[in-house]
C-alpha cells in the first residue's frame, strides 16, 4: 500500500504501464494482417488530439499553477514555463536531427547509419516515444499524484494506436507479426526510462517541477506538429485525421476533469 502511495514508485510503474500499451496496440495484426490507410490515419490523428489535450490540460495547466510561476507573476509564464515549453520542443528537435532514423513515408533523416531499416524505425518512434515517458514521470513530481494518472492514462490511451500504427506497416512489408508485435512493445519500453528520469529529476529538485512539466509538454507538442499531423495527412485522409484529433482531444480533456472532479484537485 505504501508503493502506492508513494510518487516517486508511482511514476515509474505508472510509465512502465503507459508504455506497455504499444503492444497491446498491436494485438489486432493477429486478427487481421491488414489494415486501410485510412484506418491508420484516423488512429495516428485520434493519439496526436490525445496527446494534445494531454499537454494543454495536464501539463501545462499544472505547470501555470505550481508556486515558483505565481510567485513570478506574469513575467514567470516566460521565464519558467514558456523556457522549458520551447527548451522541450528544442530537444526533440535536436534528437531527431542527429540521431540517424528512418520513417515509413518520409524515408532517412539524420547522420548515415550501417543499421537495418527495421532498426532505423524503431529508432524514429524511439525519438518521440522519450518524451511520452518523461511526461509521465515528471506530473507525478511535487507530490501531484492525480496530474501525474491523468498524464498516465493519456500517454497510454495514445499509445494503444500508435502500436498498432508501428505493427500494420511492418507486417504489410514481409515482418512476422510476432516480429512487428515485439517491436511495436519495444518501442514503448523507452517510456520507463523517461518516467525515471522526469521523476528523479523533479522529486529530488522540486523546483525544476514547473519547468520539467512545460518541458514535457513542449516535447509532446512539437512531436504532434512535426510528425503525427503531417504524417496523418501524407495519405490523402486529412479530414478523416483531422476528426480523429478532434475526438482524441475531446476524449482526453473530458477525461482530465472527470479525474478532477472524482478525485479533486492535486
Amino acid at each position: 500500500m505504501q508503493l502506492l502511495s508513494d510518487p516517486f514508485s508511482l511514476g515509474i510503474i505508472a510509465s512502465l504501464l503507459a508504455g506497455t500499451a504499444t503492444g497491446l496496440g498491436a494485438i489486432p495484426i493477429f486478427i487481421k494482417k491488414d489494415f486501410s490507410r485510412r484506418t491508420l490515419d484516423l488512429m495516428l490523428g485520434f493519439a496526436a488530439g490525445v496527446m494534445l489535450a494531454a499537454s494543454a490540460f495536464s501539463l501545462l495547466v499544472p505547470a501555470f499553477e505550481e508556486q515558483a510561476v505565481q510567485i513570478a507573476g506574469w513575467t514567470g509564464v516566460f521565464t519558467i514555463v514558456g523556457f522549458g515549453f520551447m527548451l522541450g520542443a528544442l530537444f526533440v528537435y535536436a534528437t531527431d536531427r542527429f540521431l540517424p532514423h528512418e520513417h515509413f513515408k518520409k524515408g532517412h533523416e539524420g547522420p548515415d547509419s550501417k543499421l537495418s531499416r527495421v532498426w532505423l524505425l524503431v529508432i524514429a518512434i524511439t525519438i518521440h516515444n522519450f518524451p511520452e515517458g518523461l511526461a509521465v514521470g515528471v506530473s507525478f513530481g511535487g507530490d501531484q499524484i492525480l496530474t501525474g494518472l491523468s498524464v498516465a492514462v493519456a500517454i497510454g490511451l495514445q499509445n494503444i494506436p500508435e502500436g498498432l500504427a508501428v505493427a500494420a506497416p511492418l507486417v504489410r512489408q514481409g515482418y512476422s507479426r510476432k516480429y512487428a508485435a515485439a517491436l511495436a512493445l519495444v518501442t514503448g519500453l523507452v517510456e520507463p526510462i523517461g518516467g525515471l528520469l522526469g521523476v528523479s529529476v523533479v522529486t529530488f529538485a522540486v523546483g525544476l517541477l514547473p519547468y520539467g512539466l512545460a518541458f514535457a509538454a513542449g516535447a509532446m507538442v512539437y512531436v504532434v506538429g512535426d510528425e503525427m499531423v503531417p504524417e496523418s495527412h501524407s495519405g490523402g485522409n486529412e479530414r478523416l485525421a483531422t476528426w480523429g484529433l478532434m475526438v482524441g482531444f475531446l476524449i482526453m480533456m473530458s477525461l482530465d476533469n472527470v479525474f478532477t472532479f472524482l478525485f479533486g484537485a492535486g
